[in-house]
């Protein structure tokens, strides 16, 4: 004899599992709001370790004109050192000394030069931040700035992405923040053939952190975040380079942020 459930068993049963994907989505819910908060984390660890390295040696980290005599030449050449990974020990590259934390040409040579990549380099050689880093993009050639998490960049808290950070400016065609020029870390999803601009954030989860953290404007202050306009972030903001607003409206991961280095 075959014995159905009861409409009180089925009740039950129904009841259970609804609290099963309740709780699934609290903790979810719970999981990302503890890797928002570490990213504010990690950029006072960033901005903190970039400032007590310029007060000790007088230079920024990437940039560092004579960084190889404190830990050593991976090649004379200026060429050669920067497409050179550093793959054990200390050995490093010099910057140019500019003030600007770039991946562009280094002085009198016209080779790629990634200070970007240097800067966790020099930062870790230095005893600021955890890890060892190459120094270098994965493809060593100036079109392929390719970022690798834990590899030439620290990991973000969040999974799947990873920190850069350079000097950027506006180009003039509305692409970018107001609050630029000026050296920027920036978090993003990982990519293997460029810097990490992957979309990471709801535009109300960077809102909150800019508004925590600033004023809540993503083209102005201390926190950013590409317009608009800029073509592999479309639906993180409005258009104008001066006055644009997060789309709070828009709940998929549309954005990536720039976070003032202040130095």
């Amino acid at each position: 004899m075959q014995r159905a459930f009861s409409l009180v068993e089925l009740s039950i049963v129904l009841v259970i599992l609804g609290l099963l994907v309740g709780s699934v989505l609290a903790g979810q819910s719970l999981i990302r709001a503890a890797e928002l908060r570490s990213v504010t984390t990690q950029i006072d660890k960033y901005r903190a370790a970039a400032h007590t390295f310029r007060d000790k040696y007088f230079a920024l980290p990437g940039d560092m004109a004579n960084a190889t005599q404190f830990w050593g030449e991976l090649d004379p050449a200026i060429a050669t050192c920067a497409a050179t990974a550093t793959t054990s020990g200390t050995a490093t590259c010099n910057g140019d000394g500019n003030g600007r934390i770039r991946y562009d040409a280094a002085p009198s040579s016209g080779a790629y030069f990634s200070e970007t990549y240097r800067f966790w380099q020099h930062l870790a050689n230095a005893g600021l931040i955890e890890g060892s880093y190459t120094g270098v993009g994965t493809g060593l050639t100036a079109t392929d700035v390719g970022t690798v998490a834990g590899i030439n960049s620290p990991k973000s808290a969040i999974s799947n992405a990873a920190w850069w950070v350079s000097y950027d400016q506006s180009s003039g065609l509305g692409m970018y923040p107001a609050a630029l020029p000026r050296n920027n870390f920036r978090v993003g999803g990982t990519t293997t053939t460029s810097w990490p601009a992957g979309k990471l954030f709801t535009p109300t989860e960077l809102w909150s952190i800019d508004t925590k953290l600033d004023d809540g404007k993503p083209a102005l202050g201390i926190v950013t975040a590409p317009i608009s306009s800029y073509p592999a972030l479309p639906d993180c903001t409005t258009s104008d380079a001066t006055t644009a607003e997060y789309e709070l409206t828009i709940t998929s991961k549309e954005c990536m942020g720039y976070f003032a280095v202040g130095l």
